[in-house]
């Protein structure tokens, strides 16, 4: 009895193993070793010394932000400190300083003459203003009257609101351009929970610490763990002009990066910042930052306000962290990848010795062989027994 084996169920058993061949070639041993020695040298470079890929990291720390600006300065006949120009005058992450004020004085509950660039608040009679009407880009709701604009010859509708309107009525006082000297202290505090390491204290005691706070300011090369900053050295770093500052206001982000090597001592762990400009481009109309806020009070037994509309520079505290340790599963993995990642060479080398190089139809022939696959298997009934 014959039996015909299939030769893929044959084939199951072999053991298959490279063909390795010798090229005495003094240009293609040259091209293999450097490109080698490149691709080590970049993994030892790039994945183990800059990125660190032998330590567990982590990149989301828990954080709190803790600010207070100080300074005074001479306003005309004003003298201003911090609660006149800080909001809030202690902070978290987001303060903000007034560098100029626009007042309107005196409003009261009263109707007037809606603002002439209103969008249909221009007419000529009283059916051109539809009574009880609110233009929400407006200042507040329409009487149904035409009346004269303030002392203009022109007329614009009546509306119910806070009389005079800011537009007409509004005193401009000079930029504060003292509070380039201002300052803000910035107390961050971290925590990264999986390595349970969070801000180093400081090994000095609370009086040299106190002395120091008092006299020191941050500067990236002569003082870079003060936490306190000049606001002029911060629009300085913005690449911000602080007088144009005061006269739009600005939106400033001050980012700090915690970038922590917990193979080395903790005490190594402190923060770098870097400042950018946040908000729209200064050639936009909308660019800037300002805000209104109103003082109440009583006058001739009426409620009277003061309007103020503030421009000023508000900081944005922005905190990033990455945390990395020493740990043997990465370590293993990005070995693994190193050595695999060599393989490339021979890729590279063979591609090179047949295509470029002479003899490469010599080269192929020595390296790839073929095989027919025609061969026929046969067992005797015995032999067919025995196998299985």
């Amino acid at each position: 009895l014959v039996v015909s084996h299939p030769l893929y169920i044959h084939g199951f058993w072999d053991y298959e193993t490279p063909k390795v061949m010798v090229v005495k070639n003094r240009t293609l041993g040259v091209i293999y070793r450097s490109v080698q020695f490149l691709v080590i040298t970049y993994f030892i470079w790039y994945v183990f010394i800059s990125q660190k890929a032998y330590q567990e990291s982590e990149t989301r720390p828990e954080s709190s932000v803790y600010t207070l600006m100080k300074g005074s300065a001479i306003h005309g006949d004003e003298i201003l400190d911090t609660v006149e120009y800080a909001r809030p005058s202690e902070g978290g992450d987001v303060i903000s300083t007034i560098l100029r004020r626009e007042f309107t004085f005196n409003q009261r509950q009263d109707t007037c003459a809606e603002h002439f660039n209103v969008a249909d608040a221009n007419c000529t009679t009283d059916s051109d203003c539809v009574e009880g009407e609110v233009n929400f880009n407006g200042h507040g709701r329409r009487t149904g009257r035409c009346v004269q604009y303030y002392n203009h010859t022109f007329k614009t509708c009546e509306i119910q609101t806070w009389c005079p309107i800011e537009e007409y009525a509004v005193v401009r006082e000079p930029p504060l351009e003292e509070a380039i000297n201002f300052t803000v202290f910035i107390r961050n505090s971290i925590h990264f929970p999986k390595f349970k390491v969070g801000n180093i204290k400081d090994a000095r005691n609370k009086r040299d610490i106190k002395r120091y706070l008092n006299k020191c300011h941050y500067d990236e090369e002569s003082d870079p763990y003060c936490p306190i900053f000049r606001l002029g050295y911060i629009a300085a770093q913005a690449r911000e002009n602080f007088s144009e500052l005061c006269n739009t206001g600005g939106v400033i982000g001050v980012f700090i990066n915690w970038k922590c090597n917990l193979d080395l001592d903790p005490s190594h762990c402190k923060p770098t910042y870097s400042f950018r400009r946040l908000d729209l481009r200064k050639d936009l109309p909308d660019a800037g930052y300002y805000y209104r806020f109103a003082k109440y009070y009583s006058k001739d037994g009426e409620e009277t306000r003061t309007l103020i509309k503030a421009y000023g520079i508000r900081l944005d505290i922005i905190v990033h962290g990455h945390a990395g340790k020493f740990s043997p599963i990465p370590t293993i993995i990005s070995t693994v990848t190193a050595m695999t990642s060599v393989g490339i060479c021979t890729i590279i080398c063979d591609w090179i010795m047949l295509t470029f190089i002479d003899k490469n139809e010599v080269y192929s022939e020595r390296k790839f062989d073929e095989v027919s696959n025609k061969k026929r298997y046969s067992f005797s009934a015995t032999q067919f027994h025995l196998f299985l």
